[in-house]
């Protein structure tokens, strides 16, 4: 009887990017396809996404982003900003030998993957965004916006702008952090409705004073977390943080593309339980005119902010049959 085919090895390379190194982990041999995590992550977030992609016949490539594992950590928090996160993903698609690829990102990795196509659509020939759904630039000044939010409370996003802060709160207990952050965001463990948000901070509190404690989210069992958690304690969480205080930068740096949609053949995925999905709901609703080459959609019931780790079956399903259906 014949033997099934071996299952393609994965394989981990440095590759040169403006960062100076971005860290690649890559399976399977095909289209290329990029796969882009968000905070606080790293290439393993993709771990069951990569062989699964390579079985249907294609190269999948998980990064880690610059700040992470890996990859470069550069000193100056302006290195952090959008544009010099989508020349990293140009980088690493030219240095694997490729001229252009599928994107695919996860929380800010989504952000990153919407505006890799729209800032280099030459290389980037469609995109898809899981979690956070994709929303023009305009507005206000977010930095300004964020302050505004939560009253005599203070949203995650303001606090994470001053260097130093959050750090001094991660890391004293980094695997203890992590560990109440994801379970804060994932279905099953997040907190009930009516308790006060994880996304926000008591004056003088802590983010973590909100964070379930000792319960671990079911996709999630102690080896994963000694993963994630080796590599921050190995990096500190400054660099993870540094995307966050690029905000406002962000929004100067990208006034030339103001409103633009993204036409490239787009997907996205959400869970209904995630306050991504939920606070964004407008922007999902916008998708005609903000994502007009917008093949599919889905918000999966039951599931929360970490969705190709929580529903990986279900996510893997849609992929491939988004990348399937993809224009040659």
């Amino acid at each position: 009887m014949a033997q099934p085919a071996p299952a393609a090895a994965i394989t981990h390379r440095l590759v040169p990017s403006p960062a100076g190194r971005i860290h690649v982990v890559e399976q399977g041999s095909g289209p290329l396809v990029l796969l882009v995590h968000g905070f606080p992550e790293s290439w393993y977030s993709w771990r069951r996404q990569l062989p699964v992609l390579a079985a249907a016949g294609y190269r999948a490539v998980a990064l880690d982003v610059r700040g992470y594992g890996r990859s470069s950590k550069p000193t100056d928090v302006a290195a952090y900003r959008m544009l010099e996160l989508v020349e990293d993903n140009v980088a690493v698609v030219h240095a694997l030998g490729e001229r252009t690829a599928v994107i695919v990102g996860h929380d800010w990795g989504a952000t990153i993957a919407a505006n890799s196509a729209l800032v280099r659509p030459e290389v980037f020939r469609a995109v898809g965004l899981l979690s956070v759904p994709y929303a023009p630039r305009g507005g206000p000044r977010p930095g300004e916006v964020f302050a505004r939010m939560g009253g005599e409370e203070e949203f995650y996003v303001s606090y994470f702008q001053e260097p130093g802060r959050a750090e001094a709160e991660i890391e004293p207990d980094v695997r203890g952090w992590l560990a109440g952050f994801y379970a804060a965001l994932s279905a099953g463990t997040m907190p009930p409705a009516g308790a006060p948000d994880p996304h926000f901070v008591s004056r003088g509190g802590r983010l973590r004073d909100r964070f379930p404690a000792g319960r671990l989210p079911a996709w999630l069992d102690g080896d994963d977390l000694d993963v994630y958690a080796a590599e921050f304690e190995r990096t500190g969480l400054t660099g993870a943080l540094n995307r966050y205080r690029n905000m406002d930068r962000d929004w100067e740096d990208l006034a030339g593309i103001d409103g633009a949609p993204v036409t490239q053949p787009s997907l996205f995925a959400g869970g209904a339980l995630d306050a991504s999905t939920t606070w964004m709901a407008d922007a999902i609703a916008a998708y005609p005119a903000t994502l007009p080459g917008l093949m599919s959609s889905h918000v999966l019931d039951g599931c929360g902010h970490w969705i190709q780790q929580e529903r990986p079956d279900e996510v893997n399903e849609i992929l491939t049959g988004w990348l399937a259906a993809l224009p040659a």
